[in-house]
């Protein structure tokens, strides 16, 4: 399975004792694969870097080392903007790497992404509640 992590739920999986860790986990213990994509990256350099600092950015850069060590780092290059979420287009590049990579899901909390579930593409949007409890035991 794979999975395209929002910024915001990327935050708060990182937070000590916060239920959406085991997400990371998950992905750390190679049950499910993270797809990236430059551009995501970039939202998450930018959002993480800004709100807590370049230190919270190095350890999820260190953390995506690891991943991709691992080999559960699916880094993609889409070539193709789909401009699903108007509402809010910096989401697209989340929606367009979860497209690219044939990710399952979209975890996020966002109500833009609400678009994606018919778009008739593979990538579902669902929230981290909603995977925890769907997948928990399975793959989380």
């Amino acid at each position: 399975m794979t999975v395209c992590l929002d910024t915001n739920v990327l935050i708060q999986a990182r937070a000590t004792s916060h239920p959406y860790g085991v997400l990371l986990d998950g992905i750390v213990f190679g049950l499910m694969d993270w797809a990236v994509s430059n551009r995501v990256l970039t939202e998450y350099q930018e959002i993480i870097g800004g709100k807590a600092g370049a230190a919270a950015w190095g350890s999820v850069a260190r953390l995506l080392d690891l991943i991709d060590m691992s080999g559960n780092l699916v880094t993609v290059s889409p070539h193709y903007q789909f401009h699903i979420i108007g509402d809010d287009p910096d989401d697209n590049a989340f929606t367009d790497c979860a497209i690219a990579a044939h990710a399952d899901y979209v975890v996020t909390q966002d109500r833009h992404f609400a678009p994606l579930a018919n778009a008739g593409y593979k990538p579902q949007p669902i929230t981290p509640e909603e995977f925890i409890r769907r997948y928990h035991g399975v793959h989380v």
